[in-house]
């Protein structure tokens, strides 16, 4: 992917939070190839004008997840994540 598009994994807040209903930076995520474990936030992002935000594993670019938006509609892709933990805030 061309380096001038990559950002970190917190730039993924904005199109994330119109789709999840907590912070997604701060959940926990295995990816599905290395099994790299690390917090959203610190991931790669990659933001294709137009098209969508693009997530990828900083240990081997694995694209963790996908989220584009258009016509009324949202389209998520997370097959490149074993899974993604998120901290009860209840306790």
């Amino acid at each position: 992917m061309d380096d001038e598009l990559r950002l970190d994994g917190n730039a993924a807040a904005g199109p994330l939070r119109e789709v999840f209903s907590f912070e997604v930076t701060t959940a926990q995520y295995a990816c599905e190839r290395c099994g790299r474990t690390d917090l959203l936030g610190a991931a790669m992002v990659y933001e294709v004008r137009e098209m969508g935000t693009i997530v990828r594993c900083p240990s081997c670019d694995n694209a963790l997840l996908r989220v584009a938006r258009g016509s009324g509609r949202y389209w998520i892709d997370l097959r490149g994540v074993r899974h993604l933990q998120i901290e009860d805030a209840t306790g």
